[in-house]
């Protein structure tokens, strides 16, 4: 189930993210409003993907994508606009994946 989770965390990541960069695009770089449209169809689906998620708990999985969200934004940043993080931004992207971990894959009673 974890492989098929985190499968999921970075689809819901590309939608997203991929989804807001978009909108900035078409907004604040005057790409134009197809960009724009673009970036709300995908970020309708990331909401979709969200669903999926084996796990029921709705504040469990938004609270352990919130990390996977700060990682991949990093990334996007990196491969997109090369934005080059520093040390302290790594050691914050790793910090948030323990998070993720303990948050949704940490044994639990009765599980």
């Amino acid at each position: 189930m974890p492989v098929r989770s985190i499968a999921l965390f970075v689809v819901a990541a590309l939608l997203e993210i991929g989804g807001a960069w978009l909108v900035w695009q078409g907004l604040r770089e005057h790409r134009g409003w197809a960009w724009v449209g673009a970036g709300v169809i995908a970020l309708g689906l990331y909401g979709v993907v969200a669903t999926l998620q084996p796990d029921a708990n709705f504040g469990r999985i938004l609270a352990a994508y919130g990390g996977v969200f700060i990682v991949g934004s990093l990334a996007w940043g990196m491969v997109a606009d090369g934005f080059r993080p520093d040390r302290w931004d790594v050691i914050g992207a790793l910090v948030c994946l323990v998070g993720v971990a303990l948050i949704m894959y940490a044994p639990r009673p009765g599980g």
